[in-house]
């Protein structure tokens, strides 16, 4: 796990006050941190706007680098709400006032450069294996800030397993996670790990427990009320429904 992604998750709107804090020494790595988080729901939104993989390329990159430069972070304040509906409002205006300011950035005009090495035509390939229905561009974002939001947690909690050699297991019992078919009964799963069938339901039951834990603290750090978290993990599951 990356430094930058660390300070992610040390407090509340931590990341976001420091990247509008451009005197902050933390606010590169606080940018590079929301562009890599973000880039990609940005990206499918703009995309689903109608635009072709060329033109949304230019936007996003535009629009991060216009967020750069005009400081835009400085206007994100707990006090706001949701981090995500900012940024998303954000793109929106940025869409109806600035496609010449794109245009002139992909012609070289000199703008400030993006904190991160984002892979857009990755990006592409993952946009063409978007479910083709008639969803808008705001839940296509909605829906994929909550992959990439679970994704994390996968993510966080396969490293605290792995941090105490419990990766085997984690591998094993990572569909209880997912929603995935189980490929094997408890008992099965025991014999591999030597582990009763009793003990396997356990640490399936703990797993499901800590990625519940984890899930509210990624979900704590981007809204401003922390009475918020459990209407946005419902939220989070409707939009994936």
């Amino acid at each position: 796990m990356s430094a930058a992604h660390d300070r992610f998750l040390t407090t509340q709107w931590s990341v976001v006050l420091a990247a509008g804090d451009q005197s902050s020494r933390e606010s590169a790595e606080a940018l590079a941190t929301l562009c890599e988080l973000y880039w990609y729901p940005l990206y499918a939104f703009v995309r689903r706007r109608g635009y072709d993989a060329d033109a949304a390329q230019d936007l996003t990159q535009a629009f991060f680098t216009r967020v750069i430069e005009k400081a835009w972070l400085r206007d994100a304040t707990p006090t706001r709400g949701r981090f995500r509906s900012f940024l998303l409002g954000s793109l929106k205006h940025f869409l109806a006032n600035e496609w010449d300011y794109a245009r002139a950035l992909k012609r070289g005009g000199g703008a400030t450069m993006v904190p991160v090495d984002v892979e857009f035509g990755v990006g592409e390939a993952r946009y063409r294996l978007e479910p083709p229905d008639d969803d808008t561009p705001e839940r296509v974002f909605e829906r994929r800030w909550a992959l990439a939001l679970l994704e994390r947690v996968v993510a966080r909690l396969r490293q605290e397993y792995a941090e105490t050699d419990k990766l085997t297991q984690f591998d094993a019992l990572k569909f209880v996670l997912t929603g995935d078919p189980a490929d094997q009964t408890y008992a099965q799963i025991g014999e591999r790990l030597t582990m009763s069938e009793g003990a396997v339901k356990v640490a399936a039951h703990r797993l499901r427990k800590r990625m519940r834990a984890l899930l509210q603290e990624e979900i704590a750090r981007t809204v401003a009320d922390p009475g918020d978290v459990d209407d946005e993990i419902q939220h989070l599951f409707e939009v994936l429904s």
